[in-house]
């Protein structure tokens, strides 16, 4: 991934194989898929890489138990081979997790279907790992834990990434293989001409506009594929919160799969990069799209709700959380008014006037989707998506040869650490403070406040390293101070 944002006046001077809308986990890996299948293309991103679903995720990389519920065996079959490549290939990033689930006297699921169900999860991953904890052994693990009902848990293990660095590493990956990408260009529409489509864009760093000229384009854009697929609209945003906690206040060292008390959802509390989350909510997001999305306080009360039930003694409140996030799901709509838990996870591909378009899926499944995307596009036949599916070659270089060798999943070091910042700034398109604070790195997540008690060790590396002045270093840190209180914080309160 270069270091430089391109200029888009001299990307309108190149006739593109294709150039693919959207820089998400989607988007990414198209662009790497299609790089290395040779073909000149092109990413460009409306906002920022990884700007709304992918870096607003429950960061994990997991087959989901309850889609074999929803009868969904073959997505969560391909979720889970996926979820393997992806840990032996990137170890510092996709990182195998304990899970528990715990059993209670007269409530649904009980042991032994777990079990089963369990045992059918890792047979399709082609690992067993699945196994019973006895009541103390789980009490054992967490101190404070509701011990009402109580017989014991089931565990088995998933995966904790990082996602908006593991959109980043594909794309950095698939700029190595000679795919070209920018962030902040935002595709306005798209037009077909003689030789295949021309796409008129505006550029948010300076709003000038221009033409790319490109044989076949792929709309990747999630929540927003209805815009340019020029069909009916097909998806149905949902938005799903999270929030952190302190270790020090919910000191889990597994992932505790938990139904809610409330609606029997299944809720996650887990440990990820020095802090504890607490995730998700399932909601209609109606909302306008292009505004951050943000945490309500229904659903700070309903996480809370969740993680006092199961830890009664810590008596959790608005005032221990960290910091608050949400993205939105682009879910493909059944048209049946299914509740929001209840709608498939499964992506779609489907064209338009030429215009093909994907949205819906797994980041796990990122890679199968791109292939789909390509052979819907005509970049590949059904042979070659055959093959390029069963295909083993690696992803992705080894850490040590990847530019910056890649940060591992782990608790992300201060501000005054700034090497690693500083490789950022030279080599990952930053433009504004919160493309480093929210999905570069997630200091501002994980420090209270959105860290602002720290911008000051970045003031010299954004001025050298990105030319900021010092009314422009102003301006950044207003900009991501507005952003922290109305989008990140607890619902109700100032930041």
């Amino acid at each position: 991934m270069p270091g430089k944002r391109p200029d888009p006046t001299k990307l309108a001077r190149t006739h593109w194989d294709l150039i693919v809308i959207g820089g998400g986990i989607t988007g990414a890996g198209i662009l790497l898929m299609a790089s290395r299948l040779g073909l000149k293309v092109l990413l460009v991103e409306q906002r920022d890489f990884a700007w709304g679903t992918s870096s607003r995720s429950s960061k994990m990389v997991h087959g989901g138990l309850r889609y074999i519920a929803q009868g969904d065996i073959g997505l969560t079959r391909d979720a889970l081979r996926e979820r393997e490549r992806l840990i032996q290939e990137l170890p510092e990033l996709v990182v195998r997790q304990d899970y528990l689930f715990p059993i209670r006297r007269k409530r649904f699921p009980g042991r032994w279907s777990m079990k089963l169900l369990l045992w059918l999860y890792d047979r399709l991953a082609g690992i067993r790992d699945h196994r019973w904890l006895t009541r103390s052994a789980v009490l054992d693990r967490l101190p404070g834990f509701e011990q009402t009902g109580l017989k014991g848990a089931m565990t088995y293990t998933d995966a904790l990434t990082d996602d908006s660095r593991l959109v980043l590493r594909i794309l950095h990956e698939g700029t190595a293989e000679g795919g070209v990408v920018c962030n902040y260009l935002t595709a306005d529409a798209v037009t077909a001409t003689d030789t295949g489509f021309r796409i008129r864009v505006t550029d948010g760093c300076d709003h000038s506009t221009h033409e790319l000229d490109t044989t076949r384009v792929i709309n990747a854009t999630g929540a927003w594929a209805d815009r340019l697929s020029g069909s009916a609209a097909r998806i149905r945003p949902l938005r799903g919160s999270h929030l952190f906690v302190s270790r020090q206040r919910v000191p889990v060292n597994h992932c505790l799969t938990i139904l809610h008390p409330k609606d029997g959802r299944p809720v996650f509390i887990f440990p990820w990069e020095g802090a504890t989350c607490i995730g998700t909510t399932d909601l209609d997001h109606d909302k306008n799209l292009d505004e951050e999305p943000r945490c309500s306080r229904r659903e700070l009360d309903y996480l809370l709700e969740l993680a006092n039930s199961q830890f009664p003694e810590l008596q959790l409140a608005p005032a221990d959380v960290i910091s608050t996030w949400a993205g939105v799901r682009p879910v493909i709509s059944s048209g049946k008014g299914l509740d929001p838990s209840q709608e498939r996870r499964e992506h779609d591909v489907w064209e338009n006037d030429g215009v093909i378009t994907v949205s819906g899926g797994k980041l796990t499944t990122f890679r199968l989707i791109a292939l789909d995307a390509l052979e819907a596009a005509g970049l590949l036949d059904a042979q070659g998506r055959r093959e390029h599916g069963h295909d083993r070659t690696p992803l992705f270089r080894p850490r040590e040869l990847h530019p910056g060798g890649g940060h591992p999943l782990r608790a992300w070091p201060e501000l005054s650490d700034t090497q690693w910042v500083e490789w950022i700034l030279e080599h990952e398109m930053v433009v504004h403070l919160d493309d480093l604070l929210l999905r570069r790195t997630h200091l501002g997540l994980l420090h209270r406040r959105g860290a602002r008690e720290q911008l000051d060790a970045l003031r010299a590396p954004c001025q050298r390293l990105l030319g900021w002045d010092e009314e422009r270093w102003t301006r950044e840190v207003e900009r991501y101070i507005v952003l922290i209180e109305q989008y990140y914080s607890v619902p109700g309160d100032p930041a």
